[in-house]
């Protein structure tokens, strides 16, 4: 009798990891990539599917909407928009709804604001504004309020990136007399220079584990993207292509990276994907207009937001008591 009940909680604990390998499998084939776009004779945010297919516009209106981040639930987007005033082209941090409703503005200043990064724990919103007279990174909470200077230096600071615990945002700045990728506490506190190279390195995207930076540069003459490990060691150039590849976002189970580049050789901006060792680069979007900012949303099965590995082992083996 004890041998057929925990044959039958074994068989029980069969079907539930079959399920979920199903799951995660349709889960990953929902993964969803927002980019934006021109194609509309103006900036849009457009959002497709990890394959490229279903591409569908999401804002919907006629000013510049640009810089999407999603929503760690994936619920909702940030993102730019000059709405407010257009003939000034003063930009605002909106929100919407991942159908593309409730459209709102959550900056609401009478400053440039732009470049939208949402926190891994969904509370806060890290974002470039020229308030205080420059690009400076500052945060809000993610309704819009209590905005906050975090960088306060007198060179621009841009492209805010937070680590997936939540703790560190990414950022690159001139400070240096060229552009580096830096790391700072999500506080503002002790900043430090990655990158430290006379090539221009930009645009930081954090791997789901934490463990690396993605990045662009340009230190072998034209756009590359680079992967370096949390601390600044070991870049390495992954494209290696001799067109330009820059904005690299990563997938959330790490196994992708998702980047602009122009090398279909006719000056057109294209979102492409290359395996995380920079093998198998496929263009995704495949369209005349220019196609840039992209970034990645899947739902977090494989990683969680704090970069830890998600296991059913321990369930199953209590199952199985």
């Amino acid at each position: 009798m004890h041998r057929r009940y925990n044959l039958a909680h074994l068989i029980l604990g069969v079907v539930v990891v079959l399920s979920l390998t199903l799951l995660m499998v349709c889960v990953e084939a929902q993964a969803r990539i927002a980019f934006m776009s021109d194609r509309d004779w103006h900036w849009e945010i457009y959002v497709m599917g990890n394959d490229g297919r279903n591409q569908q516009n999401l804002s919907n209106h006629l000013s510049n909407n640009q810089h999407p981040s999603w929503s760690p639930d994936g619920n909702r987007i940030a993102f730019t928009s000059d709405r407010d005033d257009m003939a000034r082209n003063r930009r605002q941090i909106y929100v919407m709804d991942t159908d593309g409703g409730n459209q709102r503005n959550l900056s609401n200043n009478e400053f440039d604001d732009w470049d939208p990064s949402w926190s891994p724990d969904g509370k806060r919103i890290a974002f470039v504004s020229n308030r205080e007279g420059g690009g400076e990174i500052y945060m809000m909470n993610a309704d819009g309020g209590n905005p906050k200077n975090l960088t306060k230096n007198p060179f621009p600071d841009y492209s805010p990136s937070w680590s997936p615990d939540g703790r560190r945002i990414a950022f690159h700045s001139w400070r240096d007399g060229n552009m580096e990728v830096y790391v700072m506490n999500a506080d503002g506190g002790k900043p430090k220079n990655l990158t430290k190279n006379r090539g221009s390195d930009r645009n930081p995207s954090w791997s789901p584990d934490g463990q690396h930076i993605a990045f662009d540069s340009f230190r072998d003459g034209n756009g590359e993207i680079y992967v370096m490990d949390a601390d600044g060691g070991n870049p390495r150039n992954l494209t290696n292509h001799p067109f330009k590849d820059w904005e690299p976002s990563w997938s959330r189970n790490g196994k992708w990276i998702v980047f602009v580049s122009d090398r279909e050789a006719d000056g057109n901006h294209e979102i492409y994907v290359i395996n995380v060792d920079g093998g198998n680069p496929r263009n995704l979007t495949n369209h005349p207009g220019d196609d840039s900012a992209p970034a990645w949303f899947g739902f977090a099965f494989a990683v969680t937001p704090a970069g830890k590995k998600l296991t059913m082992w321990g369930w199953l083996k209590r199952v199985d008591r």
